[in-house]
């Protein structure tokens, strides 16, 4: 399997050049080749294999080329090591993605990518270190520092919108030290965003150090978020449960979504996806025949999604023509204020505590009205409401219990910087 530029499609690498180095030269985002497809026969005949059999043969085809098939199993052993459980929640299903080390969904993608980078080191008997750049609108820091903790030859800096995250965010990747740098950026997540890309196609800076990228644009990031929606559909057939399947996924930089549509494009039969954001609703906006236009990004109670410019979405253009796109994918978006009425009437309906993400989610299930005799809806619950409990004590009226593992995190000392322009960032990287 090779992977092209999207903005130039004749320059093609392999999935260990594509995860090194994390963009394309011309700034744009890696995506595979073609697209595989499952065996059928896998599909309906499932109930003696295990989530890890399944994933082994939904990644094989694209790290075949850089990854034996020991080295493959070894990665998803170290990866899905957490439950992904479905919660029935009046008439829909919540999938709690949120099990993992730092309570957030990015954790299989963050570790996945972790394993993939230090086996590559490893082979290349690599001297130097690497040093893996991301931007984070809150979960992703986290994810990211658990999952490169210690990693041999492998520094992690971490961009942050100051001020504009939860505190357990800023506790999960303020506190790691070691190989980890959280960096607090005036500005929004696209800012940071920004500058992470910018970074990428500095000549000078690429000459110096090896950098790469841990951000949902790293296909080693992206692609193992398939899993989540392999793992519920086999679930669901197991079960016996046979309704079509819609699936409202909370969306900020939009990778989540497009790994979902891509399982969907590899035989997975799901029957639409709905794109559930908060007021920073660019793609909503476009999906209803506007142009695709990004305003200045506002901050909301569901601050991951809190992305005008989502970088993904490109890779979901990719995917598909616009005209099949829009059948396939709806999208609606909701204030503040409708969020924290929809957490509290899930919690007094169905005696459930969501988060703001998982209940704008659930909101785009409401809004879609589906067919519930003939559809089955399922909402993403991408965090822990912990990690949200500001606006989750609020909308419930109630102090929230912390996890053990969040009571840990306050016992250590956070240390983080700030900064404010690109050249900023460039003489930090430079350090190294």
């Amino acid at each position: 399997m090779k992977f092209y530029s999207i903005s130039t499609p004749k320059h093609q690498v392999s999935f260990r050049t594509a995860v090194i180095e994390g963009l394309a030269p011309d700034r744009s985002l890696y995506f595979p080749k073609y697209i595989p497809k499952l065996d059928p026969s896998h599909l309906d005949n499932t109930s003696n294999r295990s989530f890890e059999d399944l994933a082994f043969d939904a990644l094989w085809p694209f790290v075949e080329a850089d990854l034996s098939r020991n080295e493959l199993v070894d990665v998803l052993e170290k990866t899905l090591h957490f439950d992904l459980p479905l919660v029935t929640v009046g008439e829909y299903l919540s999938l709690e993605l949120y099990h993992g080390p730092t309570l957030a969904f990015k954790d299989i993608g963050a570790r996945f990518m972790a394993e993939c980078l230090g086996l590559f080191n490893q082979k290349a008997q690599k001297t130097k270190k690497t040093v893996v750049l991301v931007a984070t609108s809150g979960d992703t820091g986290g994810a990211v520092a658990s999952g490169f903790l210690g990693v041999e030859n492998v520094e992690v800096v971490i961009l942050y919108p100051n001020g504009k995250i939860s505190e357990v965010q800023e506790l999960q990747m303020t506190t790691f030290h070691e190989n980890i740098r959280a960096i607090a950026v005036d500005g929004s997540f696209d800012d940071c965003q920004r500058m992470v890309k910018q970074a990428f196609v500095d000549v000078e800076l690429k000459s110096a150090i090896d950098l790469t990228s841990a951000n949902s644009i790293n296909v080693a990031r992206w692609l193992p978020q398939m899993l989540y929606y392999l793992k519920t559909f086999h679930q669901l057939r197991e079960s016996g449960e046979q309704r079509d399947i819609v699936v409202s996924v909370p969306s900020g930089n939009f990778g989540n979504l497009c790994a979902g549509l891509l399982t969907q494009q590899m035989g997975i039969p799901f029957k639409r996806f709905i794109a559930s954001t908060n007021v920073n609703d660019t793609v909503v906006r476009y999906l209803n025949g506007a142009d695709y236009i990004p305003k200045a990004t506002i901050g909301t109670l569901a601050n991951a999604m809190d992305v005008s410019d989502p970088s993904n979405f490109i890779r979901i253009q990719t995917l598909f023509r616009e005209g099949e796109l829009r059948k396939l994918l709806c999208g609606y978006s909701f204030t503040d204020s409708q969020t924290l009425e929809a957490i509290a009437y899930i919690d007094q309906h169905y005696g459930y505590c969501a988060e703001p993400h998982g209940a704008i989610a659930y909101l785009g299930l409401e809004r879609d009205q589906l067919n519930t005799e003939k559809e089955l809806g399922i909402f993403l619950e991408t965090a822990h409401p912990i990690k949200f409990a500001a606006a989750v004590e609020q909308a419930l009226n109630r102090t929230l219990e912390e996890p053990e593992s969040i009571k840990a995190l306050r016992l250590k000392t956070p240390e983080t910087e700030q900064l404010s322009t690109y050249e900023d960032l460039k003489a930090v990287l430079l350090s190294y």
